[in-house]
């Protein structure tokens, strides 16, 4: 079975979003170093239940939280999504040095990401 692994917050404010966040439950951020403003959230330990995430800017008005889910081969999955009724809404994507991902509806028009890790890609 393949899990969610990975939240993604869209912000019009992500300073505001991450004062929220880190102020009602103790998240912690840090920079992205990558192509594009982002900012990396630790939502508790490690070695406890739980999944980590990400806030960027909003591009999207009606872009909200979004789950990941980690799949070993996005090409293999975006298949198995088609011929399931699902609909793909943005293509495969490469995120330099951490591999990557596509943005699919469910048959109920419910909204996830998919995410394939190659700290390789370019």
């Amino acid at each position: 079975m393949w899990r969610v692994n990975y939240f993604d917050v869209s912000a019009d404010e992500p300073q505001r979003a991450m004062e929220f966040y880190g102020g009602v439950f103790g998240w912690k951020f840090e920079k992205w170093n990558g192509p594009f403003d982002y900012w990396l959230v630790t939502t508790g330990d490690r070695n406890e239940p739980g999944i980590n995430g990400g806030i960027a800017k909003r591009e999207d008005p009606n872009a909200h939280i979004m789950n990941f889910i980690d799949v070993p081969s996005i090409d293999e999955c975006a298949k198995k999504i088609a011929s399931n009724g699902g609909n793909i809404l943005q293509p495969k994507q490469t995120i330099p040095g951490v591999g990557y991902m596509l943005i699919f509806q469910d048959t109920e028009n419910n909204t996830f990401g998919i995410m394939e890790t190659d700290l390789n890609a370019k």
